[in-house]
């Protein structure tokens, strides 16, 4: 498979490197060098991946992230911030604006590559099989990825649509975090201990406080 990947970053030596490390993978790679010019380029090409400075003049990259969420034809593009900012409250506000993953520099091109196969591998090979389940007060239809709640249908990132599948693949169950991150993200994907907190909480906005239910030192379970 051609992943398309969208580098967008204002300093053009970084969009130079790294571009020129991913094609060298055999990645097809666009830039753009600030926000508003990565949201008309991610409508132009559509690319499975966006990588996505935080600090850039005009509009940030929170903005950006949020601006590309609520178009729908991009609900399901994976975006990565690649930033030098390594705070938790940067790191929780990417995830607020709905990113999937939050990769901070410097980092080796090698480790960089590894992050983002592991991510992309979320694009070929969705979480479970392809089929609407109509017998649950939420109904999820894995082939369009959508969720669909009393008729109304909700569009969703891709993680959280992939955690969300995960917990409802088999309600009752308690999934341990260790499960969600292999499963959701992959055991060779780094990310913050807050980052299911986060997940959880959008998604409980979403759908409602009931059908997510914490087991304290455990993990978390779905409920009709």
């Amino acid at each position: 498979m051609n992943y398309r990947i969208l580098l967008v970053d204002d300093e053009p030596d970084i969009l130079e490197f790294v571009g020129y490390n991913l094609r060298k993978e055999g990645y097809e790679v666009y830039t753009a060098n600030n926000g508003k010019e990565a949201i008309h380029k991610a409508l132009e090409v559509f690319p499975h991946l966006i990588l996505l400075d935080v600090m850039m003049p005009e509009m940030d990259g929170i903005e950006t992230c949020q601006e590309i969420r609520s178009h729908k034809e991009l609900s399901h593009t994976l975006i990565a911030f690649l930033t030098a900012r390594s705070e938790d409250y940067s790191q929780i506000a990417g995830f607020d604006a709905g990113a999937d993953d939050y990769i901070t520099k410097p980092i080796r091109v090698k480790v960089l590559v590894s992050r983002i196969k592991a991510m992309l591998k979320r694009v070929e090979h969705p979480l479970s099989e392809t089929t609407t389940e109509q017998e649950h007060a939420i109904q999820i239809d894995r082939e369009r990825f959508l969720v669909i709640k009393e008729g109304q249908e909700i569009i969703m990132p891709r993680k959280e649509f992939n955690l969300l599948a995960l917990l409802y693949s088999k309600p009752q169950k308690v999934f341990s975090r260790e499960e969600i991150f292999a499963n959701v993200w992959g055991n060779d994907v780094v990310v913050g201990d807050r980052t299911i907190d986060v997940h959880i909480r959008k998604l409980r906005e979403k759908i409602g406080e009931n059908h997510i239910v914490t087991i304290k030192g455990v993990g978390y379970k779905y409920e009709d």
